[in-house]
């Protein structure tokens, strides 16, 4: 029997978006528009996907010039709305989707965050994931109140503790604690009800949470380390990776250096699978699939794009020279204590560590990236299907996708996923053909 693939929709706003003034876009001048979300979800579901993922950041890019101006103007990852009350609304339309919500271990505290968790995990009957960052922007630390970013090794020591602070606080109250005996009035046993009594480099709880626990026990945890030090902390962690999609030889070692660290963590390789980001463009014929794809980078202005780069990045591209080497480039990135394997890392695998570039042919290769052009998938459903099938197997046929929908693309792209590229992955095997589990950890189980 064929390993299945999983699929999700990664609806975050983390790109720059421009299909909203094209026919068929959700987005209107009345958004955020609740009745777009739902709508999303019952497709999701209709197509039989595993979750819709909702990353998040909460700072408006000010990195490009030192202003926020550029993105403002030409909605570079904004706006952004807290999502766990949308969560809610598109779970009452819904029955076995899950949602994937998003929050900062740098910025949240694990008591409030596992307490939050868990009642959204009652709210959805047991659908929740939990996708874990440590944040690498400037500007969301500053509405934090800090002057700078943290070390990089540091947020992944934060991070780390804050999710065994939330395992603990969800393992506090026994499954069975609770025992509403009406004839003696005992709510629960306090026997099966635990302080957990942490002390730690970065928090202090005492508990136990205060709640009934959930229908999952605890969330699903997704996180997204690449770099050596966050796959270690993936492997510490997660139940599942977001990995960003690459070339197939680095997609390959991720996976092998993600099983290396879960075997030093006492942990099953086979238990923990890659949702791999991606963009996937379906058309009933490749002409119409090329069509949209070329949408993308339509009339997108190039201080969107600097903005975009400079954000995720942490260093100001408007500096940059005429021309300069990569390797130079990487260098500033890796100092401002941003992340070491973003997009100039990839072009420098792809050219050279010491490759030069000019201002002109870095920024073109910044668009096609910074609007998902660069890594999208296009074709017909069965070529689709072929390249899908071609990167599980070669990252260890464990985990699946994550495809990126824009909130701001028009319907048929979604559409064309669930109409045309899952039936295809049913005829071949590698999709059910209706949901299997009671929760979303069991979909998901690999």
């Amino acid at each position: 029997m064929k390993k299945r693939i999983q699929l999700a929709f990664d609806i975050s706003w983390t790109e720059i978006e421009t299909n909203w003034r094209n026919p068929g876009s959700w987005v209107d001048r009345h958004h955020p528009n609740i009745g777009m979300f739902e709508e999303v979800a019952r497709v999701a579901e209709r197509g039989g996907l595993d979750l819709i993922f909702l990353g998040d950041s909460t700072g408006i890019p000010d990195t490009w010039k030192d202003s926020i101006d550029d993105a403002v103007s030409y909605g570079v990852a904004w706006p952004r709305f807290d999502m766990s009350p949308w969560i809610v609304a598109m779970s009452r339309v819904t029955r076995h989707l899950g949602f994937g919500l998003t929050y900062s271990s740098s910025f949240m505290h694990p008591f409030y965050t596992a307490r939050l968790l868990n009642s959204m995990d009652h709210i959805t009957n047991g659908r929740m994931a939990f996708n874990v960052i440590t944040s690498a922007r400037r500007s969301d630390f500053a509405n934090y109140g800090y002057d700078g970013l943290p070390d990089h090794g540091e947020r992944y020591d934060r991070l780390e503790e804050f999710i065994d602070v939330c395992r603990a606080l969800w393992n506090s109250v026994e499954a069975d604690a609770f025992l509403w005996d009406k004839a003696s009035g005992r709510v629960a046993d306090p026997a099966k009800v635990h302080p957990i009594n942490h002390e730690g480099k970065f928090f202090k709880v005492k508990g136990p949470l205060s709640v009934v626990p959930s229908p999952q026990g605890s969330p699903v945890i997704i996180q997204a380390g690449g770099s050596p030090r966050g796959i270690r902390g993936a492997a510490h962690v997660a139940d599942h990776v977001f990995g960003r999609t690459k070339t197939l030889p680095l997609m390959a070692k991720q996976r092998r250096d993600l099983d290396d660290a879960l075997l030093a963590e006492g942990r099953d390789p086979l238990e923990v699978g890659i949702l791999w980001s991606l963009r996937a463009i379906v058309g009933e014929t490749g002409k119409q699939a090329n069509a949209l794809r070329e949408a993308l980078i339509s009339d997108v202005p190039m201080e969107a794009v600097g903005a975009w780069l400079s954000h995720n990045s942490g260093y100001d591209m408007s500096r940059l020279p005429p021309r300069f080497s990569l390797a130079e480039l990487q260098e500033r990135i890796v100092a401002a204590q941003a992340s070491p394997v973003g997009f100039v890392n990839l072009l420098a695998h792809k050219y050279g560590e010491h490759a030069e570039i000019d201002r002109e042919e870095f920024f073109r290769h910044g668009l096609e990236a910074a609007t998902g052009y660069a890594t999208a998938f296009t074709g017909t459903a069965a070529q689709i299907a072929d390249r899908l099938e071609e990167m599980f197997e070669a990252t260890g046929s464990r985990g699946g996708f994550m495809v990126k929908q824009s909130q701001a693309g028009p319907r048929e792209i979604m559409l064309n996923i669930v109409d045309h590229l899952v039936p295809e992955l049913q005829r071949r095997g590698r999709y059910r053909k209706s949901y299997e589990g009671k929760t979303l950890r069991e979909n998901l189980a690999v």
